[in-house]
């Protein structure tokens, strides 16, 4: 376990943390093989100074997976899954959730090992998911004989599309991508009645 893990951290190491977690999202990004060296260059710390917060390269990668997970978490927290309207909170949870990837979009595609921290987040995220659904279809703005989990699959690949990249995208903002997930997922491609 790193020491990020084991305690809490004094404001400089917390900010020392997050410059090496940030500089790994970019490095790593670019190059997966980068090295710890190479990480902390980019971060603007000693090699010693990384290796002392993270014992090896995988706790790092660890930690980078852990702290991306746990942001993304926090972008569905701050949709209001629970309290807002729930074409509201999908909006919000939508928006958010596509800077969040856009920004660790490398740490986010990480394979999580099942028992990490990092895993139980992304299913804790998915059950959060499955409940703002659950919220849309009793606002019947999901057919009630809709199965969920597939919908949390189409919303899931909506998502991972619009971060693609797609030229003719260039410049547009989160709300507006979000809009668009949101009207293909309830609305579909068909014709408006």
């Amino acid at each position: 376990m790193s020491e990020t893990a084991a305690r809490p951290l004094r404001a400089d190491a917390e900010r020392s943390v997050r410059a090496i977690l940030e500089a790994a999202e970019r490095v790593l990004s670019a190059d997966p093989g980068a090295s710890m060296e190479q990480i902390a260059t980019a971060a603007g710390v000693a090699r010693t100074t990384i290796h002392r917060r993270f014992a090896h390269r995988q706790a790092l990668v660890e930690a980078l997976a852990s702290s991306a997970a746990r942001q993304l978490a926090q972008a569905v927290e701050d949709g209001r899954p629970d309290t807002a309207p729930p074409l509201v909170a999908l909006h919000r949870i939508t928006a958010n959730v596509l800077e969040v990837k856009g920004a660790w979009a490398f740490a986010l595609g990480l394979p999580a090992d099942p028992d990490s921290e990092a895993a139980a987040v992304h299913q804790d995220i998915g059950r959060r998911c499955i409940t703002v659904l659950e919220r849309a279809r009793a606002d019947r703005l999901i057919d009630e004989t809709a199965d969920l989990h597939w919908v949390r699959r189409v919303y899931y690949a909506l998502l991972g599309e619009s971060l693609q990249g797609n030229p003719d995208d260039a410049g547009i903002d989160t709300d507006t991508l979000a809009a668009r997930i949101i009207d293909t997922l309830l609305h579909g491609a068909g014709p408006r009645t």
